[in-house]
């Protein structure tokens, strides 16, 4: 039995033409019928590293009876010269979470793959706190079950007071080991009984989406171990990123 979670996360390279540049993480999300991959924004473009694909492929199972069969499929990022994605900002500036339409009609009819809902986004206050356990899911460094095509989780915590913008920016912190390659990974918890059954296929609550390593711009490298703690941008924002 593959747990639902595993097929809700998405390994994604990102390709200027045919070269392939770099890869990432991202998951499915899905409202009103209308499928989204999400991911960080940085994936798609990150102005500060000159990162500017035109496409971007994700690894899709086709058989719900063989995962070991997959295919990958291609998404233009642009469309007539504009961004086919969709991106937000808040307050503080650009917000790291992306979200692109998938053409439903052109994926493999055997598809076996799990989408959050908007439903995944609601919790109750109190379940979530300093010290909850968190799961991060994705492909660090790339690295995942190469014969069945699954991605890795990772067990976290939540680092900073949840609900509250980290020094005014649109994220929390997660306290877990994490490399490059796990941006746009899905950052969830388990959901309690009291989330009825609208999660029991995936019973999980999408707490954030994982953009980035933190650190101390004054740490001594080689004395000073990394904080491993990283950002998390809240999640909520998929509910504007896939209205109508």
């Amino acid at each position: 039995m593959i747990e639902t979670i595993l097929l809700s996360a998405a390994r994604v390279f990102t390709y200027t033409g045919d070269a392939r540049l770099t890869n990432a993480s991202g998951f499915f999300f899905e409202r009103d019928r209308r499928l989204f991959l999400v991911t960080s924004r940085h994936v798609f473009h990150d102005e500060s590293t000159g990162h500017a694909p035109d496409r971007i492929e994700i690894e899709l199972h086709t058989d719900p009876e063989n995962m070991a069969r997959s295919t990958w499929f291609s998404i233009p990022l642009y469309r007539d010269g504009n961004a086919a994605w969709r991106q937000g900002v808040d307050s503080a500036g650009q917000v790291d979470i992306a979200a692109i339409e998938i053409e439903r009609d052109k994926l493999p009819a055997t598809m076996a793959f799990r989408a959050f809902t908007p439903q995944h986004l609601d919790y109750e206050p109190e379940q979530v706190r300093v010290g909850t356990r968190l799961l991060i899911v994705g492909f660090p460094l790339g690295f995942h079950d190469t014969l069945h095509h699954m991605p890795v989780g990772r067990d976290a915590i939540v680092a900073s007071s949840f609900g509250l913008r980290f020094q005014g920016e649109g994220y929390f912190l997660t306290d877990a080991r994490t490399h490059r390659g796990v941006s746009g990974a899905p950052v969830v918890t388990a959901a309690s009984a009291a989330h009825g059954v609208a999660k029991e296929d995936l019973p999980w609550v999408l707490l954030g989406v994982h953009s980035a390593m933190l650190d101390m711009g004054t740490r001594e490298v080689g004395v000073d171990e990394a904080l491993g703690l990283n950002c998390a941008w809240y999640a909520d924002i998929l509910m504007t990123l896939t209205e109508g």
